[in-house]
């Protein structure tokens, strides 16, 4: 059996996208909402994959670094594309410092509006 468990958590900034012909081009904002899931096969003594308490920690601490800044200014997206599927990515490699030895990050989506969210998985 393998449990997946998330936090979702979000954070405000702007960004502009380089080489990209279109509106999405010049600087704009977006509320960003972040589902973070962490997976395993084995729960802990007390019955959990992972603390809910420490993702979100983890996650917060993600999400402060982000928030309200113009991302194309902010590392690593000063030297990459602040798209959706970057900032997955980021969010994604971040988070491996809080794996456990049974708790692997498994995916994170990456919402920049109600209709179009990025997924990067493990797998």
């Amino acid at each position: 059996m393998k449990y997946k468990l998330s936090v979702t958590k979000g954070f405000a900034s702007a960004h502009c996208l380089r080489e990209y012909k279109g509106k999405c081009e010049n600087v704009h904002g977006h509320n960003w909402k972040i589902r973070a899931a962490f997976g395993g096969t084995q729960l802990d003594k007390t019955g959990m994959l992972i603390d809910f308490t420490d993702l979100k920690a983890h996650l917060d601490k993600i999400m402060t670094y982000l928030d309200h800044k113009f991302l194309n200014e902010t590392a690593p997206f000063d030297k990459i594309n602040p798209t959706a599927e970057n900032i997955a990515l980021y969010i994604f490699e971040e988070l491996k410092k809080a794996e456990t030895l049974t708790a692997k990050v498994a995916e994170v989506e990456v919402w920049e509006s109600d209709t179009s969210s990025a997924t990067i998985t493990a797998e």
